[in-house]
């Protein structure tokens, strides 16, 4: 019993090194709020560890089960506020503390040195749908793209940005 649940605790140490930052990407995409992204990231490796025989049965994709398990539990948290009353929101000031807003802050400058870096057309693509909200169909619009071609720069750019953020 204690080898098998030693194997599930390195299978879920091992799914979140290898996809815990794009489960948290996703769902702070989904949620727009990093705190609950960091929860449905949580509850989603939770059930990966739950259901871990059908992630080790090497049928489909192990990312596509847990962002499609991520956005489950991020639908069905949205279907549970829709029937509780609302929430008193925290304002950010109430929220922000000297140590939060002084990690923003090197985090944005960290973020904007990668930007730098990154080729003229990554940079533009990334501008244009995560900083400007765009749709990729609208940054297609805008750079004057095809939209395959934003999708891939897309794609290049966030994996550069990661190598860039992660050196």
């Amino acid at each position: 019993m204690t080898s098998r649940r030693n194997g599930a605790d390195a299978l879920v140490r091992q799914l979140y090194s290898e996809h815990g930052g794009a489960i948290l990407a996703h769902t702070t995409i989904l949620t727009r709020d990093r705190s609950a992204a960091e929860d449905v990231t949580q509850e989603t490796l939770v059930r990966a560890w739950q259901h871990r025989d059908a992630l080790v049965n090497g049928k489909g994709s192990v990312r596509g089960w847990l962002l499609t398990t991520a956005t489950n539990i991020v639908i069905d948290l949205s279907r549970r506020r829709k029937v509780r009353p609302t929430e008193v929101a925290i304002t950010p000031d109430q929220a922000t503390s000297a140590g939060d807003h002084a990690k923003s802050v090197v985090d944005g400058v960290v973020v904007r040195d990668a930007l730098v870096r990154l080729r003229p057309e990554h940079r533009e693509v990334l501008v244009e749908v995560y900083l400007n909200g765009s749709s990729m169909a609208e940054a297609a619009d805008i750079l004057d793209l095809p939209i395959g071609t934003v999708k891939s720069r897309s794609t290049s750019a966030r994996r550069a940005m990661r190598e860039l953020l992660a050196g």
